[in-house]
């Protein structure tokens, strides 16, 4: 099968962009032709000042993306096109011109952009679904989109503009939701549930079962409010003895967050900055246990599947897809979400119970062998594209297209 990938990598790297790179591996590793258009928005550094003036128009279409694929369609003859992202460099164009040249296409729903300017379904420390329930105006009043009332109205245009050209119903043959959690929240928006197939991500290479628990509590993650640092901290605060906690990441609360740690005295509270892919598995598997405090609906917790393939039990909130992604006491803890005195009571029991968190780790390592592997995605993946292709009937091809047994 001949496949042309589509990714516009956002400024800071996303776990997208890790999933859209072990895609393409393994896609060519089973013998597939893979042809990759990419674009990245460090591209919006380069923009000289009438370019940017002109900014809101190329969100809803771009020109240049409209020639370079329409190019890479003819050339390539490839049988599906899966777009991952298209905000801000590609646009929604590369929809348009894949309808021109009559190339079905299938879309991967990893975020909330299709339905909230800001692709969160959060604002002001909770998740919000205004935007669905209401209008894309709500966004606009509140400045989702990077406190910019200005951009999210860009963004709400982008939005409106391709629901009124029908964009998300003609021009994408299949969606891939990489969770059940999402795929819901489509198909309350409206999407049709018959175009969505769960496909989570999955890990890869495998990192191996780690040999022996760990000796401390780490959180693995960005640095921003969704991510629910402030109540880890607050926690933190309220454990009746203390525990060594390793935080890994960067983002835009990274000073506010080591301010915080010195004014509370939390000691055994440790920074180790961004680290590198080869060493996330490292301090997992070194980690007693990872801790994710999320705030906002998680579309899918890749760092679960990680803790999961290196044999690491996970406390986690209970909400987005953490919360079908993790078993209560058998591959870790959930708590709700925001509540600082859940999560330490949590934590205290986990740190004074290691037989039991290593049996959770055990069993965590098996629903990742269960469903987290490469093979497993692998034929996942190869299901979705021959049902796009077989259900686009305008599609003009050489050979039959079959499903993967």
């Amino acid at each position: 099968m001949k496949i042309l990938i589509v990714h516009n990598s956002y400024q800071q790297s996303a776990g997208e962009d890790v999933v859209v790179a072990q895609e393409t591996r393994l896609l060519e590793r089973n013998g597939h032709e893979v042809g990759v258009y990419k674009r990245s928005n460090d591209e919006l550094d380069d923009l000289s000042f009438r370019q940017r003036l002109g900014l809101i128009s190329r969100i809803v279409s771009a020109s240049d993306t409209k020639l370079d694929v329409r190019n890479l369609l003819r050339d390539q003859k490839p049988d599906v096109v899966h777009v991952h992202n298209t905000f801000a460099m590609v646009s929604p164009s590369v929809y348009e011109v894949c309808q021109e040249e009559n190339v079905p296409v299938v879309q991967t729903l990893h975020n909330y952009r299709l339905l909230c300017p800001a692709a969160t379904l959060y604002r002001d420390a909770a998740p919000c679904e205004e935007c669905v329930t209401h209008s894309l105006l709500r966004s606009v009043r509140y400045g989702c989109y990077r406190e910019s009332r200005m951009m999210s109205g860009a963004m709400a245009l982008m939005l409106k503009t391709h629901r009124l050209r029908q964009t998300w119903n003609r021009r994408i043959h299949a969606y891939v939701a990489i969770s059940r959690f999402v795929k819901d929240k489509f198909v309350q928006a409206g999407f049709p549930s018959s175009k969505i197939s769960v496909k989570p991500n999955f890990v890869d290479p495998d990192p191996g079962e780690r040999s022996r628990s760990g000796d401390y509590a780490l959180f693995l993650g960005r640095l921003s409010p969704e991510k629910g640092l402030s109540t880890l901290l607050d926690a933190w605060e309220r454990l009746p003895s203390p525990v060594p906690l390793l935080i890994a990441g960067d983002g835009p609360m990274r000073h506010r967050l080591e301010a915080e740690v010195a004014r509370k005295g939390l000691q055994r509270v440790h920074f180790a900055g961004q680290l590198g892919r080869d060493e996330v598995s490292d301090v997992i598997k070194k980690s007693a246990f990872l801790v994710v405090p999320s705030m906002w609906h998680e579309p899918f917790g890749l760092i679960v599947a990680e803790a999961f393939a290196c044999g690491t039990p996970v406390i986690g909130a209970f909400v987005g897809s953490i919360q079908e992604m993790l078993d209560d006491q058998v591959t870790g803890l959930h708590f709700a979400p925001g509540d600082p005195d859940a999560l330490a009571k949590k934590i205290a029991w986990a740190w004074k119970h290691p037989p039991e968190l290593a049996a959770m780790g055990k069993a965590a390592r098996q629903v990742y062998e269960d469903r987290y592997t490469a093979n497993e995605n692998y034929q996942l993946l190869v299901n979705i594209y021959a049902s796009a292709i077989n259900s686009h009937a305008g599609f003009k091809r050489n050979r039959p297209l079959r499903a993967a047994a």
